[in-house]
């Protein structure tokens, strides 16, 4: 993609990759991505607002064709996705110094040896003047790493918000257009990056709503220029309380499991609690993901393997674990041969959300009578506390 105008002072010139399909070799990227670079020129000062991914730094580089002069670049975020380039535009702009927080500065020397001597840490509500523009460093500590912070474009009201209110998108559109698409794709992108901090999230959406932006431009997908759809969305899946809704995700080996998987979403559907059940062979875990942002109650189907949980449950409990959501209820269904440690297995991987745990239901083969009664109780047992709590 060629430069594209964002505002009179503000231009686009990060990068499109349409055809990435994984990211940090963990997260599924079904839309691709893009790395978004923006360049805002004052009348005595330009800036590089964050830079692109290694892979596409060519992109980048292109992009800045007859920009004579760059005075600062502006890293958000050490992460390379966002700072991977900077020692590029440094080594074509001797002249420039890298913005950054006091805890990035070191980080970036970390992870890209840029030198020390090259980077000027910023203080919170710190400003530059860049002559007729001012830029305002907020910083959003633990959106999602100890270090980011975001960018305010006074004059024009443009917040440079980095992955905060971002999203995987590959698209030619600059602005979000299609709402439906890019509400999904930015929960996604909430999903499997932003809630386990939703606590951080909360706190930093606040002093980024405060400075009442007319545009919010992230460092992935497409700009909002309607600020209110994405902060909107956000204080939803920050701040609204879970649904009456099970996420049920379960793997089976010979159809035990996968009986007992049919019998409890047949029950919890038949006392009003809505499910979303993953099949975990092939699943994409970020709808997982974007299930666990709404799910009051999580309920994990499994085989014993050797004495333990089947190796796709473990990996959906250490998900579920690591990325918290919302979920008040717990529990364990699935079937063994002779014995095993399942359920203290899957237990001790979700401990850290302090969920309420309810019994577990757990067959010795093909499910029995008993034990299909058993997951008629837990269907209960879950409908009776999504009533209690009053969720909708």
């Amino acid at each position: 993609m060629k430069p594209r105008v964002v505002s009179e002072r503000v231009t686009w010139v990060g990068a499109v990759d349409w055809d990435r399909r994984l990211f940090d070799s963990l997260i599924p990227l079904p839309d691709g991505t893009s790395y978004n670079s923006y360049l805002v020129r004052g009348s005595e000062k330009t800036v590089l607002v964050d830079a692109v991914d290694p892979a596409t730094r060519d992109a980048l580089m292109a992009n800045l064709t007859g920009v004579k002069k760059i005075d600062y670049v502006i890293s958000h975020h050490t992460e390379q996705d966002h700072s991977g380039a900077i020692p590029d535009v440094l080594a074509k702009y001797p002249e420039a110094k890298v913005l950054a927080t006091p805890r990035a500065a070191g980080m970036l020397a970390d992870h890209l040896a840029i030198p020390p001597a090259r980077i000027t840490a910023v203080a919170d509500g710190e400003t530059v003047s860049l002559g007729d523009r001012t830029v305002k460093f907020v910083h959003t500590p633990w959106v999602h790493w100890p270090e980011t912070m975001c960018t305010f474009l006074v004059e024009d009201r443009l917040a440079f918000t980095c992955d905060f209110f971002g999203s995987h998108l590959a698209t030619t559109d600059l602005f979000t257009r299609d709402e439906p698409r890019t509400r999904e794709a930015a929960k996604r992108y909430y999903a499997e990056i932003m809630m386990p901090f939703s606590r951080h999230v909360g706190e930093n959406m606040e002093k980024v709503a405060a400075l009442a932006p007319a545009v919010i431009a992230p460092s992935h997908g497409p700009i909002h220029d309607r600020p209110a759809f994405i902060l909107d969305a956000y204080k939803e899946w920050v701040l609204a309380p879970p649904r009456n809704m099970v996420l049920l995700a379960y793997v089976s080996m010979h159809g035990s499991t996968r009986i007992m998987a049919d019998r409890l979403t047949a029950a919890l559907a038949a006392r009003g609690v809505s499910v979303e059940r993953f099949d975990l062979v092939g699943v994409d875990l970020g709808k997982v993901a974007m299930a666990l942002v709404d799910a009051a109650t999580v309920v994990v189907g499994t085989p014993t393997v050797l004495g333990g949980p089947h190796p796709l449950a473990l990996y959906a409990a250490a998900l579920v674990g690591a990325l918290k959501g919302k979920a008040k209820w717990l529990s364990v269904f699935g079937s063994l041969s002779w014995g095993g440690k399942a359920v203290e297995t899957l237990a001790g991987l979700v401990a850290g959300m302090k969920a309420e745990i309810i019994p577990p239901v757990l067959a010795k083969g093909l499910p029995k009578e008993a034990d299909l009664a058993a997951l008629d109780a837990m269907a209960d047992a879950i409908a009776a506390k999504h009533k209690d709590a009053g969720l909708r």
